[in-house]
């Protein structure tokens, strides 16, 4: 019997450690930040002002297994509510008004749509660096009630404990059937382009 089960340990073993090399992740809302730049133009475009958002609550999990990058993943959960204009330099009436609008049915729509989720699909060309890996992610964005796929590229790093990635992406607002807003009469509008920068930072699960 104890050689069967020696045999048994020897043929399993290679399954059990392949297990333990994925991580299972849960996503550090007070660490992770992400951000939203929107730019602007029209005729008029210099008498308006880029407009900084960031998003407060970001939650989720990711599976990262550094001998198989390509079988890792993650997922990105954000309230539309917890999104935030922070614009600084503008007043405290400005940047009111601007929440606003963004919370409104033309642009976010909050109260139809709570929530934003990323959902990584595949992890491919991927480089090693000193201190991590470099690779591209794809994955679904669903934005608005609207789900398009995603590609960008994404720094990653492992701490001990911890998980971080780093990276950002350009998406169209009309992409997402979000409705380009104006400002200063209507000669001022927003880029149809938003520029999102984003560090993640994830603990392993114990």
């Amino acid at each position: 019997m104890r050689a069967v089960s020696a045999s048994l340990i020897v043929l399993l073993a290679p399954f059990s450690l392949g297990a333990q090399d994925t991580a299972s992740y849960s996503i550090d809302p007070q660490q992770s930040k992400v951000e939203i730049h929107v730019g602007k133009q029209g005729a008029f475009s210099a008498f308006g002002h880029d407009h900084l958002v960031a998003a407060k609550q970001v939650s989720g999990e990711a599976k990262f297994d550094a001998q198989k990058l390509d079988q890792s993943s993650v997922r990105l959960k954000i309230p539309t509510k917890s999104i935030t204009v922070i614009d600084p330099g503008e007043s405290e009436k400005d940047r009111k008004e601007v929440q606003a609008t963004m919370e409104g049915e033309k642009v976010l729509d909050v109260a139809k749509f709570p929530e934003i989720t990323f959902t990584s699909t595949a992890v491919s060309h991927s480089k090693k660096i000193p201190d991590g890996w470099e690779l591209t992610l794809a994955g679904k964005l669903n934005l608005h009630g609207v789900e398009k796929p995603v590609t960008f590229p994404l720094r990653v790093t492992a701490n001990g404990n911890e998980l971080h990635g780093k990276g950002e992406l350009s998406i169209l607002q009309t992409d997402y059937r979000i409705t380009h807003v104006k400002a200063g009469g209507g000669t001022v509008k927003v880029k149809d382009e938003l520029k999102i920068t984003f560090t993640i930072v994830a603990a392993k699960d114990h």
